[in-house]
């Protein structure tokens, strides 16, 4: 099994992961799901967060061997970026979606130092919008984002066009694809819902109108 594979077999055994093809979910956004993933629920399982940790740091490690501080985006990302920070012995530092509107107004919570190489930790990569947000962020304080690492990745292209515009490095531990290919062997979801699971990634915006 790849480690991409160990992964996705990681967040289908806390459930982090649920799928339901024919009853989808509703995201935020209006969008009609067939998936729904809260990686914040490895987090109650000693022994798969450690896991997830320690492929976070291997990743940094061999792929951002440059980056001399993390910062995590708020607020899934908080908890896997401190944990790796301690691990790796890094300053941390996260970022707010927008500044506080009393105290000192933070954005970002840590200390920031101008040209510090940082990189950037998020949970889940879905169009990368709210997360190539905070790598604006960080750019316009005077901080040199070196890339992203992300746990899980819905492989959509516009999310790739996004960070490859921005000139940002994305890594992710795993991905859709790997994920569904999984369940299915798992017997989780059927081989007839894997077309299904794999069409709305086509087209997220306007898959599942038609279902009920």
């Amino acid at each position: 099994m790849t480690n991409e594979s160990t992964i996705a077999a990681k967040l289908l055994h806390v459930e982090a992961v649920k799928l339901s093809p024919n009853q989808p979910f509703t995201w935020a956004s209006g969008w009609k799901s067939p998936i729904y993933c809260d990686n914040r629920k490895v987090l109650s399982f000693p022994y798969d967060r450690d896991f997830i940790k320690s492929e976070l740091c291997s990743v940094i490690f061999e792929q951002f061997p440059e980056a001399d501080a993390l910062a995590g985006v708020a607020t899934a990302g908080i908890a896997w970026g401190a944990m790796v920070a301690d691990q790796l012995k890094l300053p941390f530092l996260y970022v707010r979606p927008k500044p506080k509107d009393h105290g000192m107004g933070n954005q970002i919570e840590g200390v920031v130092t101008k040209g510090q190489k940082v990189l950037v930790i998020e949970d889940l990569i879905s169009t990368g919008k709210s997360s190539l947000q905070v790598c604006e962020v960080l750019r316009k304080q005077g901080l040199d984002v070196v890339g992203m690492v992300s746990i899980f990745n819905y492989g959509f292209s516009e999310a790739s066009s996004a960070f490859e515009e921005a000139g940002v490095k994305l890594i992710s531990l795993t991905n859709y694809p790997t994920l569904i290919s999984l369940a299915v062997d798992q017997k989780i979801v059927s081989q007839e819902d894997q077309e299904l699971l794999m069409q709305w990634r086509e087209n997220p915006s306007t898959w599942g109108q038609s279902i009920s």
